[in-house]
């Protein structure tokens, strides 16, 4: 689990705004996503594209993305080519659908010469998307990190956004599956009140439990408790601890099983464990 990114909160910045851009530099974020679709107004794109990949040295250790226009509009192809030419530490896709998405926009950072180190998050956000996540995700080794679109999702099913977001968890629940079965990281969705703390806070822990490695957000006050609610707490590190120390002293006694305030640990629950720690650690480095 060496390497392991820590990716707690991920906040958008729009790409038009140069005081957003330069207030980022100070945010708590493990990760920031330079927004050219949504937030710029199509009169804004190409000076919005122009700051943004101007801008992707100032940000120190932040893992630091751009979101690109989708496919088919017409300023996707000049915001790839910008972004391959940046070199940032990821390109965002909205509105990927298929593997061929995919190949597509790996070709185009290919030819123009993007850097390796420069991955692919395809953001799923139809229903179509949630039918070929398997498909998307193992398209391209490139592609490292599924963002969930749940705005979007919504709209496209006709569902409501309600508290407990029932109509969305069917495809939050298989895009898990999928990233967990191929081994990408996964995103949950945005929450669009940024003055219901309490509700924000809820969706993060039921993100959390969901196995979300983290949430992308809207506005910079949904940064610290996305990120406490993400991170360990000093009960779960110490219990953590107490699984694998038990269990290494049940092995070295010749058993296979140990037990920690009075529950069965086997593998699977050190292996846990060893995740957990890991993301403690690459929080606190």
């Amino acid at each position: 689990m060496t390497g392991m990114k820590p990716r707690r909160s991920v906040l958008y910045m729009p790409g038009a705004n140069e005081r957003a851009l330069e207030k980022a530099k100070t945010l708590p974020a493990d990760a920031l996503i330079l927004d050219l679709e949504d937030a710029v107004a199509p009169d804004a794109k190409d000076a919005a594209r122009e700051r943004v990949c101007g801008a992707l040295g100032d940000y120190g250790s932040r893992e630091v993305a751009i979101r690109v226009n989708g496919l088919e509009t017409e300023w996707h192809e000049a915001d790839l080519r910008a972004a391959a030419q940046a070199g940032p530490a990821a390109v965002v896709v909205p509105k990927v659908n298929s593997a061929r998405d995919v190949h597509a926009i790996e070709r185009a950072l290919e030819l123009r010469g993007a850097p390796q180190e420069t991955k692919i998050w395809a953001m799923l956000e139809t229903p179509v998307a949630m039918l070929h996540a398997e498909e998307i995700a193992t398209a391209s080794e490139r592609l490292t990190v599924l963002v969930m679109g749940t705005n979007d999702l919504a709209k496209e099913l006709h569902a409501e956004l309600v508290p407990g977001r029932a109509p969305l968890l069917g495809g939050l629940s298989l895009c898990l599956l999928v990233a967990r079965a191929t081994g990408k990281v996964i995103l949950d969705g945005v929450y669009n009140d940024v003055k219901d703390v309490a509700g924000f806070e809820a969706e993060c822990l039921q993100g959390k439990q969901f196995g979300f490695d983290g949430k992308t957000l809207i506005h910079p006050g949904q940064i610290e408790p996305c990120n406490r609610v993400f991170a360990p707490s000093a009960e779960e590190i110490d219990q953590a601890r107490r699984v694998i120390a038990a269990f290494e002293e049940a092995t070295a006694a010749g058993r296979g099983v140990a037990t920690v305030d009075g529950k069965m640990i086997e593998n699977l629950h050190v292996g846990n464990a060893q995740r957990l720690l890991a993301l403690a650690e690459a929080i606190e480095a």
